[in-house]
């Protein structure tokens, strides 16, 4: 397939270009060009040319932290689910995604990573790129709402038999870098490529340098459940922030961090140094009730799903469109807000070729207007929505 999208604003994962077109060649970005070149341009007969009459063209969005979306996902995990998942997330400008598993019994992890496994190569949407195993080596006191009979002390046996289920599909893990042993777990992972993630945890500020001198640089939705900033003990919270080599994962729902912190967040950090994700949950963007989700319900209010038993905020229904258009309204310039949705978690998580607009790359491509409404999404070499 060749086509070519023109007379749009190009946001590439880096800056932006306007009057601004694209052309993509059998699944790559053959190359980026002003308008009046594309005026002046003889096109082949086979190229479509498509006008996106001023919209934003944008890479694909990657979400590396997601449970689940229109009631499918990692609970009950099953190999049809997630690849229902990913045609849904499609639909919503997601060209790749990590479905990310809460702890749970050992055979259970490994059958649901088993099921993941077996979706990844049939997706009809987003791409799966491998599994963020979002515990069990966690704290027991920053659960949030985890269970705690499935928080488990670090066990390096554990961890091989659940990579060897993933035949070496587990791209991140959030840990908790206090726990014992955690060192030589850290160690073992980074051999594996495995990106690890402070999150669900208590650490003290030196445990979380600790965990910095083992390889733990990213962090797992910054601000929620880690131990918070003190004047004696800057704690998680403060280490992230102190510390420049630490890069953040963040929901923008504009419930699970305050706004303003948006506003702390980009004075301190770069934008090269924050990761967009939803942490959404099975039930985002489904109709009906009841809600479930990690095998409870759930019920939506005030912007996100809170746990029906007792109202603890459950997890988001951010979806990564909303995200991008929220990171704008607290302050982030529209290039800066792309770049976290799409370059950011492309490099943080090693992923060749993809997050950027730049000629070689993958044509995992969206098209939005002013009003973030999408208008066209491109996955490698298929075309998943076009309304242009």
């Amino acid at each position: 397939m060749k086509l070519c999208l023109h007379n749009g604003n190009v946001l590439n994962g880096i800056a932006s270009m306007e009057n601004c077109a694209i052309l993509l060649t059998d699944g790559k970005i053959a190359d980026v060009f002003s308008e009046e070149r594309f005026l002046q341009k003889q096109f082949e007969d086979d190229v479509q040319l498509i006008d996106v009459h001023g919209a934003y063209i944008a890479p694909g969005l990657i979400d590396t932290h997601i449970h689940g979306f229109k009631g499918n996902g990692t609970d009950e995990c099953t190999t049809e689910g997630i690849l229902r998942m990913s045609h849904d997330l499609g639909q919503y400008g997601v060209t790749a995604f990590n479905p990310t598993m809460y702890p749970s019994s050992e055979a259970e992890m490994v059958r649901s990573i088993k099921e993941i496994v077996r979706a990844m190569g049939q997706e009809t949407g987003a791409k799966i790129m491998g599994i963020h195993l979002e515990g069990p080596f966690i704290s027991p006191s920053k659960l949030g709402v985890q269970r705690p009979e499935t928080v488990h002390a670090v066990d390096l046996d554990l961890m091989e038999r659940l990579w060897e289920a993933s035949e070496g599909h587990i791209v991140n893990m959030t840990v908790a870098p206090e726990l014992k042993g955690m060192r030589r777990l850290a160690l073992s992972c980074i051999e594996k490529g495995i990106v690890l993630q402070a999150g669900h945890t208590d650490a003290s500020y030196s445990n979380m340098v600790e965990g910095m001198q083992a390889g733990i640089f990213h962090a797992t939705h910054f601000f929620n459940a880690m131990s918070q900033m003190h004047h004696r003990n800057p704690g998680a919270v403060g280490a992230v922030l102190i510390h420049q080599e630490m890069t953040c994962e963040i929901i923008a729902d504009g419930v699970h961090v305050h706004p303003d912190l948006f506003k702390l967040l980009q004075k301190d950090k770069t934008s090269d140094q924050i990761v967009l994700v939803t942490d959404a949950l099975k039930p985002t963007e489904q109709s009906g009730s009841p809600l479930f989700a990690n095998g409870e319900e759930v019920v939506f209010r005030g912007g996100c799903f809170h746990r029906k038993s007792d109202d603890v905020i459950a997890g988001s229904a951010l979806t990564m469109i909303r995200g991008v258009e929220n990171l704008v309204d607290f302050g982030f310039p529209i290039s800066d807000a792309i770049k976290c949705a799409t370059a950011n978690p492309a490099r943080i998580m090693h992923y060749q070729k993809q997050g950027m607009l730049i000629p070689g790359f993958n044509s995992d491509v969206i098209v939005f207007d002013k009003d973030y409404e999408l208008k066209f999404v491109m996955s490698g070499n298929s075309v998943l929505v076009n309304t242009l």
